[in-house]
This record gives C-alpha cells, sequence and structure tokens, in this order.
C-alpha cells in the first residue's frame, strides 16, 4: 500500500497492515455506492481527489490515512447522490465501527464529510474545518476547477438538462443553498462566476493555492475563448 509512510517497519507493521485492510474495506464500500455514477461523482472523481488528498497531506505534513479515508467516502453522503441523506450517514457509521475505526476516528471523518460541501459556504454561520477538512475540501475543490473542472460542469450541466449559455440569464449571487441547488436557475456556463471560478481563492493548503493559481488561468482561458466563439469573433 503506498498510502502509508512507514517510519518503522518492523514494529508497527501490523498497525500498518490494519491500516491497508481498512483502506481496502473503504474503497470496497465507495465503489458499491457510487461505482456506476453518472453525475461526474464516480470512482475516477474519487480516485482523483484521493491522490491529490495524499499531495496535500503530505505538504502539509499531516498523517495521510484519514484523509485518504475521507476522500474515498466524501461523496457517499452527498445530498445530490443519496435519496435519504441521514440513513446513508448511519450506514456509513456502523461500517466504520464494523471496520474498527475508533469512535475518534469515526467522528474525524463524519465531521470532514459532512462540511465540507460548498453549499455549507452559504449558510449563515462560517464552518470551521480542521487541517483534515481543509486537506479534503482543498482536494475535492481541485477537481472541481482547471481542464477536468470544466469537463465535468459541462458533463454534470448536460445530464441535468441545463442551458449551456444564455447572456439574457445573469450569474447569481449572494445565492441561498436553496438557490444554488436550484439548477433551473442556472446555466452551465453562469456556473463558473457563480461557483467554479470562487474556488481558487477559497483553498486552505499552500500546495492546493498553487495548483489552484494554474487551474484558474485554464478556466479563465477556456471562458475568453467560449465567449469569442459565441459572439463570432473568433
Amino acid at each position: 500500500i503506498q498510502y502509508l509512510i512507514i517510519k518503522e517497519p518492523i514494529k508497527n507493521r501490523g498497525f500498518m497492515m490494519k491500516q491497508a485492510e481498512q483502506l481496502t474495506a473503504i474503497k470496497e464500500y465507495t465503489i458499491q455506492k457510487l461505482g456506476q455514477d453518472k453525475t461526474g461523482h464516480g470512482m475516477d472523481h474519487i480516485n482523483r481527489v484521493v491522490k491529490m488528498s495524499k499531495r496535500l497531506a503530505m505538504g502539509e505534513k499531516v498523517d495521510p490515512f484519514l484523509p485518504i479515508v475521507a476522500a474515498y467516502l466524501h461523496d457517499t453522503i452527498d445530498e445530490k447522490l443519496v435519496d435519504n441523506v441521514d440513513a446513508a450517514k448511519q450506514e456509513l457509521v456502523d461500517y466504520l465501527k464494523q471496520n474498527d475505526f475508533s469512535d475518534e476516528q469515526v467522528k474525524i471523518i463524519m465531521d470532514v464529510i459532512n462540511n465540507i460541501s460548498f453549499a455549507h459556504t452559504l449558510d449563515k454561520e462560517e464552518v470551521k474545518l480542521s487541517i483534515i477538512g481543509q486537506i479534503v475540501r482543498d482536494a475535492d475543490w481541485l477537481d472541481a476547477i482547471g481542464a477536468i473542472g470544466i469537463t465535468r460542469a459541462i458533463y454534470y450541466g448536460g445530464g441535468h438538462h441545463e442551458k449551456i449559455y444564455d447572456p439574457a440569464i445573469k450569474p447569481r449571487h449572494n445565492m441561498s443553498r436553496e438557490e444554488y441547488r436550484n439548477l433551473a436557475n442556472e446555466t452551465i456556463i453562469n456556473h463558473f462566476d457563480e461557483k467554479l471560478l470562487h474556488l481558487k481563492d477559497m483553498m486552505n493548503t499552500e500546495t492546493a493555492k498553487k495548483i489552484a493559481n494554474h487551474r484558474q488561468q485554464v478556466m479563465l482561458d477556456f471562458l475568453d475563448e467560449f465567449h469569442a466563439e459565441w459572439d463570432a469573433k473568433m
């Protein structure tokens, strides 16, 4: 397992084997829940967030185990993807306990995945994230911007029958959570101004901030080209 930093291989071998088994169980759970996803939240997205969470954790000198676990699980209770959020949360808690995660670990994992959604930033009270939460949210949001982010925005919007663009429909600002979830008032291109272009300045970790700068420019270049072509200037 490449996810683990083994500083004392002989002494900690049993502990590391336990973590390896737990990661296998967590991945299997996520595949069961999201393996057939067609909204842009499938295992390709999950695997990228896992890899980025490991990278950011290493950059922050944080043990990557719990960030990786939370990264695997972060969309398994997403209100966009499950019919009953409370039931999904309870099922996940039970599964974690069945796989020997301690009460403290379960609390940390659930706190992360309960609070990293962009929708939570629209609530009146700001959510204060732990360093693990910051790492996983940064990793998740990095996958929403840049070339992959452009592709996922178009894929998700098309799947929900959004208009590509309409100059008469202006981007929404200062949205409530309910307004944000109302796709009837959104176009795919407006989604960049309403959300995606704001994520760069909301990153927490230094590594994520550097990556986000590049991905932001990729989106800005795309939007410049899109509007030029829309107006037949290019």
